[in-house]
């Protein structure tokens, strides 16, 4: 058993902001980091292109809002636009040194990026998440007070209702009391208890079969927040990035909408532009929202019976400004034999961002006492419908730090964790080993599903069929949950499942067309 102040589960922008800021604004705070990863920087958010928003105003205000299709909550909105241009120049700029391209008058040299009316995306090249989450652990290590943990897997969320000895606990409002964590390295799981616990676990692209996500965003955060009673909100919402590289036998990669804020077009295989066909009365179709970009290319590929559309760099952009402003870009691509100054890159819409998730309030508070969450894995209510090109980095730092101004406005001293003998230890009834080729196997149905029946176009009657083969699965894992060994994979396994068909029924429910839920019936 282990015991902490506050325990962050997740170590991303938004679980690295709320461990640092906190850890430096309660310097005798012990503050547990856990992440899953052998390597800390091995995050959601290091995949990130594109960059971050660092310029606010009324006019961002409206563009967040239009991408969210009318059901954004203007209070968080609000809360972003205001403290967010701020907190980038002050904790990424200043605080951990992230190294921020800069215009000749050492300002940020914004990009244009989908959904933006003007340039105000700041960035570092085109592996700007890489760089962010870098100078972040950076961070992380060098604060006394926090323990960053690496290749400890979250199981479940301890709550007094659902493992405490004492009965009486179950008549009081739920609380959290840390998780049990399963150790990788020597397969022991012990009770992490802490005051405060926070979920920042990205969130679940790898539910389906094509997507820009790493391995990790397997939908653990929702699953166990699910699992202790957390209010869940607008699963439905999966966004699909509109532009992944398409290569058979290889993991989709993304192609950062920056390189079309640059001015590269969607065409046909003739090179062909085609964005204009579907919205007419744009200026710039191609860099409209994500939903309607992806849609449209959707409904390209099912004209021509092809399995991607194009991207023309090689026309629009001069090749210096192609390998100066996107290097990352440039070498994935040659490495899959495709020189981008001078061929079409075969893309196609992947699965890239939940934008849905834990129900919180505007400090990171859910509905359990004592258990927050930032981040993707949160609902804040920001994104509604669909999220704007840039505004997930920033959701992460700026209720980061809210999470983390609420947890130690008041100090951590007068909370307790209660009687730690009441709270059950982990009994281990594995019996044997799972073959890690059914796992696989498993996974790969369950991102087939979810690809097939529950991706860019809904319908009723695929959601269904969705919804009943993904609860026969659930049933027949958690079987081998509560009988086999445990082991990471395992454990993504029973989450994967759970998490797919909570979104598949949330599907199901809203009929109504709204963002990136899109419904043909």
């Amino acid at each position: 058993m282990k015991e902490t102040d506050v325990l962050i589960i997740g170590n991303g922008i938004a679980g690295a902001t709320t461990a640092l800021i906190t850890a430096r604004r309660n310097p005798f705070a012990r503050v547990t980091v856990l992440t899953r990863a052998d390597d800390p920087n091995e995050t959601n958010t290091r995949y990130a292109q594109g960059g971050i928003i660092a310029k606010g105003g009324p006019a961002l205000t409206r563009d967040i809002l239009k991408s969210g299709d009318g059901i954004s909550l203007h209070e968080s909105v609000d809360i972003l636009v205001a403290e967010g241009p701020r907190l980038v120049k002050d904790i990424l700029r200043d605080m951990v040194h992230v190294p921020f391209d800069l215009d000749a008058a050492g300002n940020f040299a914004f990009a244009l990026e989908g959904g933006h009316g003007e340039a105000r995306v700041a960035k570092v090249s085109d592996f700007s998440g890489r760089a962010i989450q870098e100078q972040l652990t950076k961070s992380l290590k060098r604060e006394p007070n926090i323990e960053l943990r690496t290749g400890i897997t979250a199981i479940d969320l301890l709550t007094l209702g659902h493992h405490s000895t004492n009965w009486m606990r179950k008549y009081e409002p739920e609380t959290c009391v840390g998780v049990y964590g399963f150790d990788q390295m020597d397969g022991h799981v012990s009770r992490i208890l802490a005051k405060k616990t926070v979920l920042a676990t990205g969130g679940a692209g790898r539910l389906f079969a094509y997507t820009t996500n790493p391995k990790g965003a397997r939908g653990d955060g929702i699953a166990m927040a699910y699992r202790a009673g957390a209010k869940l909100l607008g699963l439905e919402f999966e966004q699909f990035h509109p532009t992944a590289l398409r290569q058979t036998g290889a993991d989709p990669f993304l192609i950062s909408e920056a390189v079309r804020g640059a001015g590269a077009r969607l065409t046909d295989e003739q090179g062909r532009p085609f964005m204009h066909e579907y919205y007419p009365h744009l200026d710039k179709p191609d860099l409209t929202t994500r939903d309607k970009v992806s849609r449209a290319i959707f409904t390209e590929m099912l004209k021509t019976g092809a399995p991607n559309v194009y991207l023309d760099l090689r026309s629009y952009i001069k090749e210096k400004t192609i390998k100066s402003h996107f290097p990352t870009i440039y070498q994935t691509c040659l490495h899959s034999g495709i020189d981008i100054t001078r061929d079409l890159v075969p893309v196609s819409p992947a699965a890239h961002y939940s934008c849905g998730g834990v129900v919180t309030d505007m400090k990171g508070r859910t509905s359990i006492r004592n258990l927050y969450a930032v981040g993707e894995v949160a609902c804040t209510g920001l994104h509604g419908g669909n999220r704007l090109a840039s505004t997930s980095l920033l959701e992460g730092l700026v209720f980061g730090v809210r999470a983390a101004g609420d947890i130690t406005k008041n100090g951590l001293g007068g909370e307790s964790w209660g009687d730690l003998d009441e709270i059950v230890s982990w009994k281990d009834q594995g019996r044997y080993q799972v073959d890690s080729a059914l796992i696989a196997a498993d996974l790969a149905t369950v991102q087939n599903i979810m690809w097939n029946m529950v991706g860019l176009v809904r319908k009723a009657p695929l959601l269904t069929r969705a919804m009943t083969d993904l609860a026969q699965m659930e049933d027949t894992v958690t079987r081998f949950y509560r009988e086999a060994i445990l082991s990471d994979e395992l454990l993504g396994l029973r989450n994967t499942v759970l998490t797919a068909l909570l979104i598949a029924k949330s599907a199901l429910a809203n009929p109504k067309s709204i963002g990136c839920h899109y419904r043909e019936d």
